[in-house]
């Protein structure tokens, strides 16, 4: 039997199926809030420049508070005439040689020359105590660097996906997933530690690969013991744990002002969640892939005793044994194969680019709550709720209105929402606004996952999904340098994000529909896939006529009507 067919024995969802899946579903917590973090780990604040012979002066003589003693020496030696950057990375170059008082008039100074912050910047403490902004000084000409940090953490996003991806192929899912998740929060208590920006930087590199070494396999251990029915809304509510991550991490942030001792708590449940590694059982489907059928076997009979179901027996026979073997030793297929045939390269095309864009605008979105004129917390709990119906939603809008047209509609949306907030005043109407783009957005993000899949034919399905997971991770790369460019033109990043989701949600239109359809079992049948049946009358792979009608004996089967004639199976 195939492993689908064994499910339909087991049960799609049985008991022993919600335990393995329920713990899949957790590890997506602290990996949500590990890689959303530097929102708050990097929170910005206002500042100016120090003046050394001032730092030790408390203002008591004059009676005035700490906070208001900070502001009477931000406005005795910030200059008065210029931009919001002039007064937080410039002194008046007098004020050296100056003595405070609360008197002091920057109007009366004779001498208006300024000087760069030479004894460094005085922070407003009362939303972030402390931050790596604040503690490594990545203010004025440094401003760029918690963006870059948090791009090459995608970085590491990326080669993680390759990197425990391959792993995972060869000592098994399980194991990748607990040092994924035990590397995660070793990282995480690093970090905290971290004396300087470039150690902090090259952590959280690291924090990236093991983050998504964790959520993507766990993402594929969960969902291989569903039923295929039931499959394309757990893979949704496993994205729903991530947004629960995103949550929590804006209230404990809201409790825990200081960097180092957030990133300390959000690392904790990693360490948790190792103690269920007991109870999860090696990836079944891999087991099988690898001609282990013994152990497949023992895990799929403890599963039945569990669910209370009786299975056949044997499970696997001897011959399905050998074929399994055979098929372990099989060439696998390369991505080249995605791009041999003119309407499979433009699908594969077009499903890199909704993902590209899919993680471009929501990371875009994601990281950019703190602009939206609210505040920073309140802004980002919204951000990451929102995700919750969205995800609801499209659960049922995929099997209602389809996957073509669902997908459409939410990048559209999201796009036109992004343009939206160009024209829309900072407050709660833009971030209504913003939030109304997240939907979408977030929407788009999990119906591409089962889009896609069903997409590409079953020989370069998991290649295809690859090839776009890689687009992605690229996109997300680019998402924090993208936000840099408001430094340019403020609106400029949005339109960017609202212009790309607008065309990736026009060129979903150029999809086939796969709801209530036959997933493409073969290359040739993903590249006849969705086309109407006057276009077979050419050869899709060389344009020339076909030698025979549509409706000729399958060469094999003896069956009518199978799609493809002599010529095209050939």
């Amino acid at each position: 039997m195939g492993f689908d067919d064994i499910l339909a024995h087991l049960g799609e969802f049985g008991r022993y199926q919600r335990w393995v899946y329920a713990v899949m579903c957790l590890v997506n917590i602290p990996s949500g809030m590990q890689q959303m973090a530097q929102v708050f780990l990097a929170g910005g604040s206002d500042h100016w420049c120090k003046v050394g012979s001032w730092e030790n002066e408390d203002c008591v003589q004059w009676g005035l508070t700490d906070d208001q003693c900070f502001e009477a020496k931000r406005n005795a030696s910030a200059p008065i005439d210029g931009s919001e950057e002039d007064a937080q990375c410039y002194k008046y170059t007098i004020v050296d040689g100056l003595p405070f008082s609360p008197s002091l008039d920057p109007a009366t100074y004779n001498n208006t020359n300024v000087t760069e912050c030479n004894d460094g910047w005085v922070y407003d403490r009362s939303q972030y105590h402390s931050t790596i902004v604040q503690e490594y000084d990545l203010v004025c000409d440094q401003a760029s660097l918690p963006n870059l940090a948090q791009s090459l953490f995608f970085v590491g996003v990326l080669v993680g996906s390759v990197l425990f991806g391959t792993i995972s192929d060869v000592i098994g899912r399980r194991l990748v997933i607990y040092i994924s998740m035990a590397l995660q929060g070793c990282l995480g208590i690093a970090i905290a530690f971290s004396p300087n920006y470039a150690t902090f930087t090259t952590l959280r590199v690291f924090m990236g690969a093991a983050n998504t070494g964790v959520f993507l396999i766990a993402f594929v251990v969960g969902t291989e013991l569903v039923g295929p029915s039931k499959r394309p809304v757990a893979g949704i509510v496993t994205a729903m744990f991530f947004s629960v991550g995103y949550m929590l991490l804006a209230l404990i942030a809201f409790f825990v002002r200081d960097w180092w001792l957030l990133q300390i708590i959000i690392s904790i449940p990693s360490f948790l969640l190792l103690l269920t590694f007991p109870f999860v059982p090696e990836s079944v489907r891999w087991l099988i892939s690898r001609g282990r059928t013994e152990e497949a076997t023992s895990i799929i009979v403890k599963a039945g005793k569990v669910n209370k179901v009786k299975l056949p027996d044997p499970i696997f026979s001897d011959e399905e044994i050998r074929e399994q073997e055979a098929a372990t030793t099989a060439k696998p297929l390369t991505m080249l194969e995605l791009f041999k045939t003119p309407n499979l390269r433009i699908r594969t095309l077009n499903c890199m680019f909704n993902w590209t864009v899919n993680t471009l605008v929501y990371y875009g979105l994601s990281l950019s709550t703190s602009d939206l004129g609210v505040n920073d917390y309140v802004a980002f709990f919204i951000s990451g709720a929102v995700e919750v119906p969205a995800y609801i939603c499209s659960i049922f809008a995929i099997d209602i209105i389809g996957r073509k047209w669902t997908l459409s509609g939410s990048m559209l949306a999201g796009g036109v929402a992004c343009l939206c907030t160009i024209f829309t005043p900072l407050g709660v109407w833009r971030t209504t606004v913003a939030m109304i783009g997240k939907f979408g957005i977030s929407a788009s993000f999990c119906i591409i996952y089962v889009y896609s899949a069903e997409l590409f034919p079953t020989p370069v399905r998991s290649v295809g999904i690859g090839l776009c997971s890689m687009s992605a991770r690229v996109a997300g790369i680019l998402s924090p340098l993208i936000l840099l460019l408001n430094q340019t033109w403020e609106p400029l990043p949005v339109l960017i994000f609202g212009v790309s989701s607008i065309a990736a949600g026009l060129l979903a239109l150029f999809l086939p529909e796969t709801k209530g359809a036959k997933l493409p079992e073969t290359i040739m049948e993903g590249e006849l896939f969705g086309m109407k049946k006057t276009e077979y009358e050419i050869n899709p792979i060389n344009h020339q006529p076909k030698e025979s009608p549509i409706e000729e004996k399958h060469p094999a089967t003896g069956k009518e009507n199978e799609g493809f004639s002599k010529d095209l199976e050939l």
